[in-house]
């Protein structure tokens, strides 16, 4: 299967698969948010293109383009000179991706803001293009939340795309039910919240097994918690806790 992406101009952004790191996950003491594994798993589902310039972009709160200023720091390709600018007007901000991304039958593209990267001031937009037919580009959007001046640099992720199955979302169904009608599913559950009760009346009482262990891992290791002592938690064979995702291979 093929995420083709086909280059627009002369050259086109650097498309990288997904990293994990996040500048406040980084900031926290022990890196605590990387215990997280929904976090770092979102953050590295998927491929960023990244900035090939650094500038920065001035909303005056106007309702007009012309109320975004963007003004390119350093030497710049010609091929980017119109990057990011001011196009849909009422705050939002443009980024030309450079490809025309083409998805095997039935897959589409979500186009959005790398998960979980924050920036002051402005926010990312998100958009579901069919590139399985589409034979013309999108673009990506970011919305001032406020007037002021944001800064991107080069190397920064700008656009994080996804390959999605959506059209087959239409076939599901979504059933509500009470917990106790899975039993087997409702006992792990309540195995798991009272093995949770324990461990963390444990480092409230600064135990030092505990206090060692820090956190517990049965969902970074995949493993359900055991219905009884003694037993072994059962363990997913097909569970990652890391995204292991191909760079582009550079073809003419």
């Amino acid at each position: 299967m093929q995420l083709e992406c086909f280059v627009l101009g002369d050259v086109a952004p650097d498309i990288v698969p997904g990293r994990p790191q996040r500048a406040w996950m980084e900031g926290f003491a022990g890196r605590h948010p990387y215990r997280c594994l929904p976090l770092t798993m979102a953050n590295s589902t998927g491929w960023e293109i990244l900035c090939p310039i650094t500038f920065t972009a001035e909303w005056n709160g106007g309702p007009h383009d012309r109320d975004i200023t963007v003004t390119i720091e350093g030497a710049a390709h010609e091929s980017f000179s119109d990057f990011a600018r001011s196009h849909f007007s009422g705050g939002v901000l443009t980024f030309h991706p450079g490809y025309l991304f083409r998805t095997p039958p039935g897959w589409s593209l979500w186009c959005m803001g790398p998960p979980n990267h924050v920036k002051d001031g402005i926010q990312p937009l998100v958009g579901l293009i069919e590139t399985d037919w589409l034979p013309y580009p999108f673009t990506m959007n970011w919305i001032f939340t406020r007037p002021g001046k944001v800064r991107f640099q080069r190397g920064e992720p700008f656009c994080f795309i996804v390959p999605a199955q959506d059209k087959v979302l239409e076939e599901f169904e979504v059933v509500q039910r009470p917990l106790n009608s899975e039993s087997e599913l409702g006992q792990r559950y309540e195995a798991w919240k009272d093995m949770r009760a324990k461990f963390n009346q444990k480092i409230f009482e600064g135990e030092p097994a505990a206090m060692k262990a820090a956190w517990q891992r049965y969902y970074f290791r995949g493993q359900e918690p055991a219905l009884a002592p003694g037993e072994a938690g059962t363990k997913q064979e097909d569970h990652v806790n890391k995204r292991r995702l191909a760079a582009p291979v550079h073809r003419r």
